[in-house]
């Protein structure tokens, strides 16, 4: 994952990391020990986010009889989308805070706010209070993301910047990798341990920060480019667009949410968003240029194809994040992984046991409960019953399940129900979703690299469309084998996933270096900063588009081929659309961000 680039301002890009090296004759400054303190704490941060957002759409969609929340899959979607958005907003604002309260004591600060709310989120029982939760780990993360990758950047100098960032990028994906393997095997457990584990990574940076820990000095760019809080919002509004356009959008953004949590109809939204939508138009026919007052100015945009250039991203990363949200859900429910069990058993049966894990205690009480909350004369409840079933890591033929429910109109004993769940574990048995997703981090830690020093031969433009090609590439595959139900085998999904780790590794550090490439060199590092606000774009209607159309397409209609058909199609227009930018706006960025 690239996504820790968007928080440093002065870095060198991955792939400048084999271009941009210094002469071999000169010497690289040694990192002093603030530089790997930030990085061993980088590492911890990522084991607890990734621990947790790899199983969190398992977790929120597990029935309670399993130990998770019982949300619906718009509900999920909805968390998954705003949450992360504002994680990537938010650094607009706490960016600046290292530098006025101290690095040190900011880091401290984010520590005490995300140890206790990755522990709550095992803990609450409500959709409010786990929204609650999730938003102060979002709140903990985006004051921790832009303090790391700042210390990164202030302890190292052009002899060894490339070097620090690889490091870094390095750390991000070790505890990437390690995060969702942990977290699977803490899930055997009970679900409440991954939470208290997510908690325990994050409490144990106490100890680096408090007792090894170092502000870094500031450098003389640093202190020039320091900026105020009215110097940011003058930037954002030179970059972006002024104060009355934050006004007019996000109140839309909130109301497009907020039938997701169910609170109000998506038909209440509608009519709120088009009376907004008209009383800013009203209000800004009415507005004037000159006025001292920011609400009643007109509205301004900043730098046009800059913002143009951020939408198109923005569809990269809205299929990008699919394979943390939505991916999970399709292998629990439409991939059929018992030839990754095999395969993993005939290398080691302990690993193997791990790996495919079925708790038989609550499968059991699981088989209790089918016959008396599906009927097997109707076909669409006993799928529904699969489906069910799934959540407990087992794959029953529905044949099976639909002779079941016709044998047995009411529970069966506990001795039945536990000798029939030791049945299905031993025959029936899947892959954990969460290993096969860890592919995409393991890929990155063996092939960036290689992949870095091939792509640097190309057009950075080009490359960037190839990746993103790719990435549609893979959820196409998906598409093809998942069309009206069918179920693919697991060694597919990794082929996908291994696709789509190409793509990413081509694609997501190649948006910086191209801002780098066309913009001014004196602006191109405020520019590079403000692509976060792509991220941030992307992962709110990702988290929409998985919540609904997985719901509609997946479990509804049983063809959840037209989910990844969709995603796939996305991907490809964004290629087009980059392609398109490439040739007619490439120019007039650079223009307006001089």
């Amino acid at each position: 994952m690239a996504l820790e680039y968007l928080f440093v301002s002065d870095q060198t890009t991955f792939a400048d990391d084999f271009d941009n090296q210094t002469s071999k004759n000169a010497k690289r400054t040694p990192f002093p020990a603030s530089f790997f303190v930030a990085n061993t704490m980088e590492i911890f941060e990522r084991l607890a986010w990734y621990g947790f957002f790899t199983v969190s759409s398992l977790y929120m969609t597990s029935p309670v009889l399993q130990g998770g929340m019982g949300f619906s899959d718009t509900q999920r979607g909805t968390l998954q989308g705003l949450i992360p958005f504002f994680l990537y907003l938010l650094p607009a604002l706490t960016g600046s805070l290292g530098d006025r309260y101290g690095y040190r004591r900011m880091l401290m600060l984010a520590f005490a706010i995300m140890t206790p709310c990755y522990y709550l989120l095992g803990q609450v029982n409500s959709y409010g209070a786990f929204f609650v939760a999730f938003m102060g780990v979002a709140v903990g993360a985006a004051i921790f993301k832009p303090l790391i990758s700042g210390t990164v950047s202030r302890t190292t100098d052009d002899s060894n910047r490339s070097l620090g960032f690889g490091i870094f990028y390095m750390m991000v994906n070790i505890g990437g990798f390690l995060g969702p393997l942990i977290a699977g095997y803490m899930r055997d457990i009970s679900w409440d341990w991954v939470f208290i584990m997510a908690a325990v990574w994050i409490a144990i940076n106490f100890i680096p920060v408090t007792f090894f820990y170092k502000d870094p000095a500031k450098t003389t760019s640093d202190a020039s480019e320091e900026k105020s809080f009215s110097q940011t919002l003058l930037e954002m509004q030179e970059v972006l667009g002024n104060g009355r356009l934050a006004l007019t959008i996000f109140p839309i953004i909130i109301a497009y949410m907020l039938p997701g949590t169910e609170l109000i109809s998506f038909e209440t939204s509608l009519i709120f968003i088009f009376s907004w939508v008209i009383i800013n138009i009203i209000w800004n026919i009415l507005a004037t240029n000159n006025s001292n007052k920011w609400y009643r100015s007109k509205i301004q945009l900043g730098n046009k194809p800059f913002i143009v250039f951020l939408l198109i991203s923005g569809g990269f990363w809205l299929v990008y994040m699919q394979i943390f949200i939505t991916l999970p859900l399709y292998i629990r429910d439409y991939v059929d992984s018992s030839d990754l069990v095999n395969f993993i058993y005939a290398i080691s049966p302990s690993i193997g046991d791990i790996a495919s894990f079925v708790n038989v205690e609550q499968l059991t009480a699981a088989i209790r409960e089918l016959g008396t909350k599906f009927d097997a004369k109707q076909a669409e409840s006993v799928r529904l019953a699969y489906l069910e079933l799934a959540n407990y890591n087992v794959r029953v033929p529905l044949a099976e399940i639909s002779q079941l429910l016709l044998n047995t109109s009411n529970s069966l004993s506990l001795q039945d129900a536990t000798n029939l769940a030791k049945e299905w574990a031993q025959n029936y048995r899947q892959f954990k979703p969460e290993y096969i997703i860890a592919v995409n981090f393991g890929s990155i830690v063996l092939l960036q690299v290689i992949v870095s020093l091939v792509s640097a031969r190309f057009k950075t433009f080009y490359v960037l469309i190839a990746g993103t090609l790719l990435v549609g590439a893979s959820y196409l595959l998906l598409a093809v084998g998942g069309m009206n139900g069918l179920v693919i085998g697991g060694a597919i999904a990794v082929l996908s996933i291994l696709i789509f780790s190409l793509g990413e590794m081509m694609a997501s550090p190649k948006q910086q270096e191209f801002i780098a490439s066309v913009m001014p060199k004196e602006k191109a590092a405020m520019y590079q900063g403000y692509l976060y606000l792509s991220y941030a774009i992307g992962f709110l209607f990702a988290g929409d588009l998985s919540g609904r159309g997985y719901n509609a397409w997946g479990v509804e209609s049983n063809s959840p081929g037209t989910f990844w058909f969709v995603c796939g199609v996305i991907a490809i227009v964004t290629a087009l659309a980059l392609f398109i930018f490439n040739k007619v706006a490439s120019e007039k960025l650079e223009a307006n961000g001089g």
